[in-house]
């Protein structure tokens, strides 16, 4: 055990009582707080005689005391240089989170959980001990769930506001352009409670209960809004109360809705269309009527070559590229190596012929058996490299692949 004198932000010293185990620093006993020199140097002789009491050591030479002070001075050395890589990024997140204008929500609990969280993460539990041992803050774990209760029911609305306040100024005034994504977050559980359920995973982990997230976000990623759904509901479904919600409380009227494939049906799109909203959306391309889909196949492929055709209400834009036609080739031919695999296994059945992932490939063959259709698969390879955009605005082609890429940066 050993003393160490440690900085506050009020501008007071504390002088602790520290043990080092596994190479990490614990934190044993506050000696007391002070901003007066002497009263400092009363403070380390106390913490010396403690640690002499509990070590059970009479320093009749002061051969004790001479070590403690040359290790004091080792270690406000280290300590200060602790105290820059721990508190330097505190403060950087401090003046940032004022920039910002979080500081109009009279909550220190907030500003220390955000900072925390961006230069520590870690558990709700150990968050507690790192603002503690680090900050003198006596945050507990109740209080911090507590708090996340206050901040749900009562300062969600203005966290939301003051964060689009400051994308707007940031942006120039306007949001503009609005990304739209969804994910799950699962739990640790066998059982859901009726908004916890299970259903299509992103992390693969179809029966544990979880929840579906829908995330609007402006250009660079500056966070919008965001909704919780059931964990069973489709994301299809998810997008327009969103988007509609966050319209209506903003006043918005000039922006550009950019979405993934998988979030647009048909019926999306027309309902889009009915609100007067412009849109960037990925395309099915393979879903289209059998003339469009010869036209994408007759198209050059060419990296940076865009080919446009006119729809009723919008264009679709299709381009292509060498990365994705080797990223395509590379998933389909693990794909089928899967497929083989189960096939010589006995594990293939007529449940299996069904157009889920690479189950596509399968068929019934004349003899009711199930086969890997090698001419399924070289119909797929033709369109390895291809995507499509659908858009009612009227930017290039090349700005609408641009605009559609940033969904994914």
């Amino acid at each position: 055990m050993f003393l160490r004198k440690k900085k506050n932000r009020s501008g007071t010293t504390s002088v602790v009582i520290v043990d080092k185990c596994h190479g990490k620093f614990k934190h044993v006993k506050t000696i007391g707080v002070s901003s007066d020199e002497r009263e400092l140097e009363k403070l380390q002789a106390k913490g010396r005689e403690w640690i002499l009491e509990r070590s059970g050591k009479v320093d009749v030479f002061k051969e004790y005391q001479r070590e403690e002070e040359e290790k004091l001075v080792t270690d406000q050395l280290l300590s200060n240089i602790e105290n820059i890589l721990l508190n330097g990024s505190q403060l950087v997140l401090n003046r940032v989170y004022d920039l910002i204008g979080f500081n109009e929500i009279e909550d220190d609990v907030l500003r220390h959980l955000i900072t925390a969280r961006l230069s520590q993460p870690m558990s709700k539990a150990a968050t507690v001990e790192y603002l503690k041992s680090h900050f003198d803050q006596d945050l507990k774990l109740h209080n911090i769930y507590r708090y996340l209760d206050k901040l749900y029911n009562t300062q969600q609305e203005k966290v939301q506001e003051i964060s689009v306040t400051h994308t707007r100024k940031i942006l120039g005034g306007t949001i503009g352009l609005m990304f739209y994504d969804v994910t799950t977050l699962y739990f640790e559980s066998d059982h859901g409670d009726g908004f916890r359920e299970s259903g299509f995973s992103k992390d693969g982990k179809h029966s544990q209960p979880q929840l579906v997230l829908g995330l609007l976000v402006s250009k660079d990623g500056y966070p919008l809004s965001y909704s919780l759904f059931n964990g069973s509901q489709y994301e299809g479904r998810t997008m327009l109360p969103v988007v509609e919600d966050f319209v209506r409380r903003f006043d918005l009227d000039d922006f550009v809705l950019v979405a993934d494939s998988g979030l647009m049906g048909r019926k999306n799109l027309e309902l889009l269309e009915a609100q007067g909203y412009r849109y960037i959306v990925g395309a099915r391309i393979k879903n289209e009527s059998k003339s469009i889909k010869q036209w994408i196949l007759s198209q050059s492929k060419r990296e940076g070559l865009f080919h446009v055709k006119q729809k009723v209400k919008s264009r679709l834009i299709i381009g292509y590229s060498g990365k994705r036609a080797r990223k395509d080739k590379y998933n389909r031919e693990k794909g089928v190596e899967r497929l083989e695999k189960a096939y010589k296994g006995g594990t293939i059945t007529k449940e299996n012929v069904n157009k889920r992932g690479y189950n596509k490939f399968l068929e019934l063959s004349s003899n009711v058996r199930v086969v890997i259709s090698r001419e399924k698969i070289k119909e797929d390879e033709k369109w390895d490299g291809l995507k499509g955009y659908l858009t009612n605005t009227e930017l290039s082609a090349q700005e609408v692949y641009h605009q559609y890429s940033s969904l994914w940066s």
